[in-house]
């Protein structure tokens, strides 16, 4: 380390390179690198964002410029995106569950279309917000906007299969939406001669089934006057009794209770999904961004008490309060990608290195 420069409130630290012997700042390479505004501030404006507040809020709680707080939210999404894709790849999972949750985006509020083609539209909308979650390490794994149509569903299992570990088939558990079915079978199947049948005439034509590893299960809900007046559970791949034996390991059955418990938290520190809110996203592209921020902030930024880990001894607390019993836990240290619960500061200063890119399968 070379020396430290000023920074309105803090010190930049410099750095000499080994290699070429040169000097590089320590911002260098991520969202604060040229910026005036001091990185503490940065960080905790990203922070509210992170936390649900919204963009002119947040522009009048720390008296910055709201196109200067969008500016610092569109680069550092940008930059979370790599930190994602570094750190989420060759997952061994379990089982996963999808769903997807409506989004409202202001040229639909705006009355940019006419009242009869936004009823039209409306279950083929494209502010829908689809996600699929590890329920075992509460680990977002999918986060993505779009269509509720079967494109969408096409596309979101794709982005599972990228970053599972090759192989693996997890269980995959989802709403009544009948195009996951064809989704999944799309990605997890293979092609199949059947056995001919009769001596004469044509040989049966080859059938796509899917794999023996596939196991897919539905909870579907009835309604009625917008309340829940029936639960089913539908098996789709597989059997009964192998989609159970995955689930006794933890003592739960076919359920999508975990992904929808995470909508609420989208709802909570999204804020603009929240439900009868004015911090409407403008685009597709806004939301887009709001929602990296919350996959990284989820996954490595924020504990989670139901995966708090018990300390082997009680630890001392600085203050005179009682010795720390538990150890908090994000869904990156309970999936195995890290050891230590992040800061966003942290996060934000971490230049992710080179790596081989996933290959298309």
């Amino acid at each position: 380390m070379r020396g430290s420069l000023p920074n309105k409130g803090g010190k930049i630290r410099q750095f000499s390179c080994t290699s070429c012997k040169g000097y590089f700042l320590e911002t260098h390479g991520t969202l604060f690198h040229g910026k005036q505004a001091a990185v503490e501030r940065i960080v905790r404006v990203l922070a509210c964002l992170a936390e649900g507040l919204g963009i002119r809020a947040t522009s009048r709680v720390f008296e910055v410029d709201a196109n200067t707080v969008l500016q610092w939210l569109v680069e550092a999404a940008e930059q979370l995106r790599a930190f994602a894709a570094y750190f989420l790849c060759e997952l061994h999972l379990e089982q996963l569950q999808l769903d997807e949750v409506y989004a409202v985006l202001r040229a639909f509020k705006a009355g940019a279309i006419s009242d009869k083609e936004a009823i039209k539209r409306l279950e083929r909308s494209p502010c829908w917000v689809w996600t699929a979650m590890d329920p075992a390490s509460k680990l977002l794994v999918v986060v993505d906007i779009g269509s509720r149509t079967l494109a969408m569903a096409q596309r979101v299992v794709h982005q599972v299969t990228e970053v599972v570990a090759p192989g693996c088939v997890p269980l995959f558990l989802t709403d009544g939406l009948k195009d996951y079915a064809t989704a999944l079978l799309t990605h997890y199947g293979y092609w199949r001669q059947p056995e001919r049948c009769q001596d004469k005439g044509p040989m049966p034509k080859p059938r796509w089934m899917p794999l023996p590893a596939l196991r897919y299960a539905q909870v579907v809900k009835s309604y009625r006057r917008r309340r829940i007046v029936g639960v089913k559970h539908r098996v789709v791949f597989g059997s009964w009794l192998a989609i159970e034996q995955v689930l006794a390991t933890c003592g739960w059955t076919i359920n999508t209770a975990f992904v929808e418990r995470l909508n609420l938290d989208i709802r909570q520190r999204v804020a603009a999904i929240g439900r009868r809110v004015n911090t409407v996203c403008q685009g597709e592209a806004g939301l887009r961004d709001q929602l990296t921020l919350f996959q990284v902030y989820h996954n490595f930024v924020f504990p989670h008490a139901s995966l708090r880990q018990a300390c082997a001894e009680p630890m001392a607390t600085a203050g005179r309060g009682s010795a720390k019993r538990w150890r908090p836990c994000t869904p990156a240290m309970a999936a195995g990608l890290t050891d230590h619960v992040w800061s966003l500061k942290e996060v934000l200063l971490y230049r992710v290195p080179p790596w081989p890119q996933p290959q298309v399968r």
